[in-house]
């Protein structure tokens, strides 16, 4: 039995044995004969270039067989492209300088500076905010003129005005009649439509004469929101509309406006507008409120001041509101009172010393403080109450009277006519008229 068991178990091949041999996968099963043979790589490295990682080679690395057939040959590499650079507005190299025969000022607001009150300093050195090297004007630090300031006259001022009045005239062709005008008017009434530019506290900006045209580019007019600030004088802000798009207002009710462009205006020759890349620094104007009020000394100024604080106030003024009617208010307030006070709180306040200085000019009046949010100002010792100046009413009337005129009388003589045809083809002949009148019914 014993025998039996010795002699089947030397006939039978000995277990394979688990080797962690380097040149092989860790944890592979050869026999020790195997382990011995010379080593053949196996036909998948010569299909997948699989290299293993140094964790699991860390001494003989494998290095795969590869083909060597023509279409695995290595081809020339492309030449690299540059890398990207994308594109910079201050790089003007091989660029012509912009040119635009507009025949006015380059300013940053048209309403809310006046060519006529000169700064006292700058907050920055001339940098023009159209980019360096952009525009053929130069930068005087408020404005790009059109002209040289060593050959300004006002010769010159004269021949520029003159220009605007006749490329004005040009665009705008035939005046409309009233039924275009009241036609246009309800076509871009809120309800009808929501496209709209709203002109803020800047008031009338550079960049927005582009807007507008670009509404005209596909509409003949466009809708216009004053709100804050400038609607203290929409007289300016009109006439500023009109003298630098040379379009037409054609109704105005409170801050809406609708502007016109005119008959013979066309979109592909519209004018060459440069467009600012930022804001310039404001420059530095002579202070509003001084240390001593003219006339008074440091004691009486201080006085005044408290005592125009506890004034009542005449109205609050809300933010981003229509204050077209503000002047005349104040005006009627300084003929029985001394003192006006105005609640600005809530608004900025650049903007309440804004407002006191437009006040100040067209009132006209004296301004006392602006201290705690509120604008006071005080009428003078010898006040008298002036009637000139011209302000617009709430709501102002575009239509042309002698075009109503026409219109009625042609309505008339349409009238007299149907009348007239009426009375002659009545459709009876002499006969059955006479036979009517003669046996009625």
């Amino acid at each position: 039995m014993f025998a039996a068991f010795l002699s089947r178990l030397s006939r039978q091949k000995p277990p394979p044995s688990i080797t962690l041999n380097s040149n092989r996968h860790p944890l592979s099963t050869t026999t020790s004969s195997s382990s011995s043979s010379s080593y053949s790589y196996s036909s998948l490295y010569t299909k997948y270039s699989f290299v293993p990682p140094a964790s699991l080679n860390p001494h003989n690395s494998i290095k795969p067989q590869t083909r060597t057939s023509p279409q695995h040959q290595p081809k020339h590499k492309k030449p690299s492209k540059p890398p990207y650079r994308p594109p910079s507005s201050l790089d003007r190299s091989g660029q012509e300088l912009v040119h635009s025969n507009l025949p006015f000022d380059f300013r940053f607001s048209y309403t809310e500076s006046s060519p006529n009150v000169r700064p006292i300093g700058l907050r920055e050195p001339k940098y023009s905010p159209f980019g360096p090297g952009r525009l053929d004007r130069s930068w005087t630090g408020v404005c790009a003129p059109v002209t040289d300031l060593k050959e300004w006259s006002s010769e010159k001022e004269e021949d520029l005005e003159e220009k605007r009045k006749i490329l004005r005239e040009r665009v705008q062709g035939e005046p409309l009649t009233n039924a275009e005008r009241k036609a246009l008017v309800e076509r871009y009434q809120r309800h009808r439509t929501k496209k709209q530019i709203n002109l803020g506290r800047n008031g009338l900006t550079h960049n927005m004469l582009n807007d507008i045209h670009n509404h005209w580019q596909h509409d003949e007019a466009v809708r216009i929101k004053c709100m804050g600030v400038p609607t203290l004088d929409m007289k300016n802000v009109c006439m500023q509309l009109e003298d630098k798009t040379f379009g037409k207002i054609i109704y105005r009710h409170g801050g809406q406006l609708v502007l016109y462009r005119g008959r013979n205006y066309h979109p592909k020759k519209r004018p060459v507008i440069p467009l600012m890349l930022w804001k310039p620094q404001e420059p530095v104007y002579p202070r509003l409120i001084k240390t001593t009020i003219d006339g008074l000394n440091i004691e009486e100024t201080k006085k005044m001041r408290k005592r125009g604080l506890s004034v009542p106030a005449l109205t609050k003024l809300a933010k981003n509101g229509y204050y077209g009617s503000l002047v005349p208010m104040v005006r009627d307030a300084f003929l029985t009172e001394e003192f006006v006070r105005i609640d600005c709180k809530g608004l900025q306040k650049s903007d309440y010393k804004k407002i006191g200085c437009k006040l100040r000019d067209m009132v006209p009046c004296i301004l006392v403080t602006f201290g705690k949010e509120q604008i006071v100002i005080w009428r003078g010792k010898d006040y008298t109450p002036t009637h000139d100046g011209y302000f617009l009413m709430e709501r102002e009337s575009f239509s042309d009277p002698e075009d109503d005129l026409a219109s009625r009388a042609c309505g008339n003589k349409t009238r007299d006519d149907s009348q007239t045809e009426n009375n002659f083809d009545s459709g009876d002949s002499d006969d059955e008229l006479a036979s009517n009148h003669m046996h009625p019914a």
